[in-house]
C-alpha cells in the first residue's frame, strides 16, 4: 500500500504542486486584505458614530451568518448579473470571498484585543494631551495586536482550509487540480489523502507558529510585570 501511495504521489505531483501554489497565493493575498478590512471594520464598530457602527455590524452579521460557499457563488455567478461590466475570474472572486470572510472574523478578534487593553492606559495617554486618534494608533493598537496574534493565526489556518471551498467556482486550487487528476486516473483514495497531507503539513506549521507566539507573548507579559 505504501508503494501504491508513493506511486500516486509521483503521478499526481504536477497537479498537486500547481494547485497548492495557487492555494497559498490566494490565501496570502486574502489574509493581507482581510487584515485591512477587519481593522477598518473593527474601528467602525467601536466608533462613536452610529452609522459606522451599523455598517460594521451589518457586514459582520451578514458574513458570519451565511456559508462561505454561498458567498463565493454570489460573488462569482451573482454579482455579474447586478453589476454591469463586472466579470471576475475565479481567482479574483476567490480573493474577494476569502478577504471579506476573513475580515469579518478578524474584526471581532481585533475588537477583543482592543477591549483587553487596560482602560487606564488610554486615560493616562489622554491626560498627557494625546488625541483620541493618536492614543488609538500609538498606545492601544500595538498592544491589541500582540494580544490578538494567537487567535489571528488560528483564523489564518481556518482561511487556508476554506480555500478548498473555492473549487465550486472553478478555481484551480489543490482540490480542483486533484479532481482533474482523479477524473483521468480514478485513484480517488490515495490522491485525496495526499491533498489532506498537504493541508496538514502547512496548517501544522502555522499551529507551531501560533504556539511559539503565544508562549513568547506570555513570557514577555510576565517579564514586564516583574
Amino acid at each position: 500500500m505504501i508503494q501504491s501511495f508513493l506511486e500516486t504521489l509521483q503521478r499526481a505531483w504536477p497537479f498537486l504542486i500547481q494547485g497548492f501554489q495557487i492555494t497559498i497565493e490566494i490565501w496570502a493575498i486574502s489574509i493581507v486584505i482581510g487584515i485591512v478590512v477587519g481593522l477598518f471594520s473593527c474601528l467602525m464598530k467601536i466608533s462613536r458614530f452610529k452609522v459606522l457602527n451599523l455598517i460594521s455590524n451589518f457586514y459582520i452579521w451578514l458574513i458570519r451568518g451565511t456559508p462561505m460557499i454561498v458567498q463565493a457563488l454570489v460573488v462569482y455567478f451573482g454579482m455579474p448579473q447586478v453589476i454591469p461590466g463586472f466579470h471576475p475570474t475565479p481567482f479574483m472572486a476567490g480573493i474577494i470571498t476569502l478577504s471579506l470572510n476573513a475580515g469579518a472574523y478578524l474584526s471581532e478578534i481585533f475588537r477583543s484585543g482592543i477591549q483587553a487593553v487596560p482602560k487606564g492606559q488610554t486615560e493616562a495617554a489622554r491626560s498627557l494631551g494625546l488625541s483620541a486618534g493618536r492614543t488609538t494608533v500609538k498606545i492601544v493598537l500595538p498592544q491589541a495586536f500582540k494580544i490578538a496574534i494567537p487567535p489571528m493565526v488560528n483564523q489564518f489556518i481556518i482561511t487556508l482550509k476554506d480555500t478548498s471551498i473555492l473549487t465550486v467556482i472553478g478555481l484551480a486550487e489543490i482540490v480542483n487540480k486533484a479532481t482533474q487528476y482523479v477524473s483521468v486516473r480514478y485513484d480517488y483514495f490515495a490522491t485525496y489523502v495526499w491533498v489532506g497531507i498537504f493541508y496538514l503539513v502547512f496548517t501544522s506549521l502555522l499551529m507551531i507558529l501560533a504556539h511559539y507566539m503565544e508562549k513568547r507573548l506570555s513570557y514577555d507579559r510576565k517579564g514586564s510585570r516583574s
